[in-house]
């Protein structure tokens, strides 16, 4: 049994008759994945008005992993510590697109808190619908810039495709599905 395992044991048998252990943590973990629904909405408008997300918004994404990771059951080895590797690692490239000018500081930091709370496989997933938004986005944003003759250099709020490819991994990995529709005979 592993220590996260046993931790999330402990807490549930604390609580297990007064509110119901696996109940309060399927409810947080849900609650959780809202707020970070929420918290990728919040980014998207902010980098949309001031083409900037705040740091302290990306700080509370990356704090709130750790109480997901226990929500979600992950053990600390090998899942909790290939979710920071997956993040390190990220955080190394995009710091190098930083350094080339070619991504924001903002946008780094909330891909690497993303990269803390989604799996591998699925934070591959949203670096691709991200490109892809990304991609659609700065298309339209150029042709507009071109038709309105603007001068000032066009500047991207790519918050809002990683915002689009966080909120489509959440709805496609980690939100339940619906019941099937059973017939009524």
């Amino acid at each position: 049994m592993t220590c996260s395992n046993t931790f999330q044991r402990s807490f549930n048998n604390l609580l297990g008759d007064r509110i119901g252990g696996k109940m309060l943590s399927e409810t947080l973990h849900y609650g959780l994945l809202i707020a970070l629904a929420i918290a990728l909405v919040f980014a998207a408008f902010t980098d949309i008005r001031r083409r900037q997300i705040d740091n302290w918004l990306n700080l509370a994404i990356a704090a709130g992993a750790p109480i997901f990771w226990w929500s979600s059951g992950l053990s600390l080895w090998p899942e909790i510590a290939l979710q920071v590797g997956i993040a390190v690692a990220a955080f190394a490239v995009l710091a190098g697109l930083f350094a080339l000018r070619m991504m924001g500081g903002g946008d780094v930091k909330l891909l690497t808190a993303l990269a803390l709370w989604i799996e591998p496989n699925a934070f591959l997933q949203l670096l691709i619908i991200m490109a892809i938004a990304g991609g659609l986005l700065t298309i339209m944003m150029g042709g507009y810039h071109f038709l309105m003759q603007q001068k000032e250099r066009l500047a991207i709020p790519y918050g809002v495709a990683i915002a689009f490819g966080g909120l489509w991994v959440l709805t496609t990995t980690y939100l339940p599905t619906a019941p099937a529709f059973s017939s009524v005979g």
